[in-house]
């Protein structure tokens, strides 16, 4: 038995690996349906009529959400661009009249009268163009009255 070791046929036998899938075969088989007429069903083709109105229908309504949803956020885009460019108008309407009161300023004007060498005019000098006609929202025709300059030199 000391030599059962050695022998061939007393040795271990190895595993074969277990195979657990089947073979993929594949068999062609022609088919001819070349003799087969295909029979119009009227009530199948009624509801997919039907079908696809409805489904028609339901995409122009959602479109029809989503342009006006889209619509109102670009309207309120809009709406606040327009707001601050107000504000902005504003703003630079109040600095205008501010500088504008600044500017018509009859001491800042007197300064600048007396700078440039003027004199305050002399009695007589003025004569006023204006004069006090009634507004009764009647016609008034062109009158021709003498105008006369006076110049002090």
């Amino acid at each position: 038995m000391a030599a059962a070791g050695t022998h061939p046929s007393l040795a271990p036998a190895k595993r074969q690996p277990c195979w657990t899938g089947t073979p993929e075969v594949y068999f062609s088989k022609n088919i001819d349906n070349s003799r087969l007429v295909k029979v119009d069903d009227a009530q199948r083709s009624r509801e997919m009529k039907i079908f696809g109105t409805a489904l028609a229908c339901l995409c122009l309504l959602a479109l029809s959400y989503a342009w006006q949803h889209f619509k109102a956020i670009e309207y309120g885009y809009k709406i606040s661009e327009l707001k601050l460019e107000r504000d902005n108008l504003i703003e630079m309407n109040r600095a205008l009249r501010l500088e504008e009161a600044s500017l018509r300023d009859p001491e800042r004007i007197d300064k600048l009268a007396k700078n440039m060498g003027m004199v305050p005019p002399q009695p007589g000098q003025v004569i006023r163009m204006d004069s006090q006609m009634p507004d009764n929202g009647s016609p008034v025709l062109a009158s021709a009255t003498p105008i006369s300059v006076v110049s002090a030199r």
